[in-house]
């Protein structure tokens, strides 16, 4: 596509400008928009009632669905850096979204850097291990699945161009904020959704939304090729716990704690909360804080819900 065709216009020569194009841009997305100085950010969306609100935010939208090819030809070549935050299907076990956009990248110039933020259910039940990004992934779930898929796939763009593209993949754990849609466990709590007993309960691991979309930041320009990041707080607790803390923070009646029998009879408990409730492991945030230099604000998740 010549550059007069470009969706943001000729783009000259002297045009030195970091371009940033953003695939999926939600609440970290737009977070990840206020960071930026000196960076030209145009994001891709499938939704024609967001194009005013994006424009506000000094982002150039452009409508379009990675589930129709043809609708992203317009993206081909433009961006510097890219930052993948868009989520698979609902279905299946695969991830055709990023086979989508990972085919636009291989299609005339290739960016220099592309970030995708993945999920570290990928890793599946460890038992309360610590994890390094090292372990091998072992997803149970389809959702986890879908993840594995997408993260090969991104790294297959990063292998077929060499060093030309570096490509880095976030491993994320539950995101929250107190100014997130559902940032909070409070909705939780006031409903009085059980957690499990001590015996039977499962570590879980957090980051707090403003210091993830500064470690998506950080990663697009400080990444290494080829690696992955556990992208988390310093916080090691047990769900139970977790709830317990947020009770007491919120004035609220904890929960009240069942076994796991208990939970897998539950009805009112989704398919998603039982997976959470079955998967177990710490993860470790050496490498983030080392290669990224991620200084977490939020090092607590106590630190971050008020």
């Amino acid at each position: 596509m010549p550059s007069n065709q470009s969706p943001l216009g000729a783009l000259p020569s002297r045009f030195k400008r970091e371009r940033l194009l953003i695939i999926g841009c939600g609440d970290v997305g737009q977070r990840v928009v206020r960071l930026q100085r000196h960076v030209r950010v145009v994001a891709l969306t499938s939704s024609p009632a967001r194009v005013a609100a994006l424009r506000a935010q000094g982002v150039t939208p452009i409508v379009g669905n990675l589930d129709v090819s043809a609708s992203l030809q317009r993206l081909a070549g433009w961006a510097t850096r890219v930052l993948h935050l868009a989520p698979p299907p609902l279905q299946g076990n695969t991830d055709p979204r990023t086979l989508a956009l990972t085919r636009l990248l291989m299609h005339r110039s290739a960016p220099l850097s592309v970030v995708y933020g993945s999920t570290s259910g990928v890793y599946g039940d460890c038992a309360g291990a610590w994890v390094a990004e090292s372990r091998t992934v072992k997803p149970i779930t389809p959702r986890a699945q879908r993840r594995v898929d997408a993260e090969a796939r991104v790294r297959h763009v990063g292998r077929l161009r060499s060093s030309a593209v570096r490509v880095s993949v976030l491993r994320i754990p539950g995101i929250y904020a107190p100014d997130r849609e559902g940032g909070t466990p409070r909705e939780r709590l006031l409903r009085g959704t059980p957690v499990l007993t001590r015996e039977d309960d499962v570590f879980t691991n957090h980051i707090h939304a403003d210091d993830l979309a500064r470690a998506c930041q950080l990663a697009l320009w400080r990444g290494q090729a080829q690696r992955v990041y556990n992208v988390n707080d310093d916080s090691q607790m047990l769900m139970g716990d977790y709830f317990y803390m947020a009770a007491g923070l919120y004035g609220l009646a904890k929960p009240p704690r069942i076994s796991r029998a208990q939970a897998q009879a539950q009805t009112e408990l989704s398919a998603m909360q039982l997976s959470f409730m079955s998967e177990s492991r710490r993860l470790v945030n050496t490498r983030m804080k080392r290669e990224l230099r991620l200084q977490l604000r939020y090092a607590k998740v106590e630190d971050g819900l008020t």
